[in-house]
């Protein structure tokens, strides 16, 4: 039956993912989204809250891995109240993605910490980001925790 269905989606062009750091991933591009993540990291550390504003579009929304979503104040409380959040996790299996000049995805693995059990969990998560005036800004994030098990440190 997958088979089928994979011969189906195949046949009608619908779209197969592609795997964490495709073939299709630009490195231009790739080193100017990374650079949005750098200068979150650092409007974070500076506790920069209009800086931050500026990174994130204005109608921004974060989905956790438990299904709440988070506005762009919010998210801003989050990072700079230190929780763990996959803005400032160590990341791995980056993909970067464009699309159309004006939209790119960011994909990546990051461990991120529970804090009520100390362990850490393996996340794969994902930033929209849209280029205004010539700046990018991330748009939307998700993180969906994979179902390895938890650890005490990455």
């Amino acid at each position: 039956m997958r088979a089928l269905a994979f011969a189906l989606a195949l046949a009608t062009g619908a779209a197969v993912a592609h795997p964490p750091g495709a073939a299709n991933d630009d490195p231009a591009l790739r080193a100017e989204i990374l650079a949005v993540r750098e200068e979150i990291q650092k409007a974070v550390a500076a506790k920069d809250v209009r800086r931050l504003q500026q990174l994130y579009a204005e109608t921004f929304t974060h989905t956790h891995g438990s299904g709440r979503i988070d506005g762009r104040e919010q998210r801003i409380v989050s990072l700079l109240a230190g929780e763990p959040v996959i803005e400032l996790a160590p990341v791995s299996e980056v993909a970067v993605r464009g699309h159309g000049g004006h939209t790119a995805i960011l994909q990546a693995r990051s461990p991120i910490l529970n804090v009520k059990e100390q362990k850490y969990y393996d996340f794969r998560w994902m930033w929209v980001l849209v280029k205004e005036g010539g700046v990018w800004r991330v748009a939307a994030s998700q993180a969906t925790r994979l179902p390895d098990p938890p650890r005490d440190k990455p």
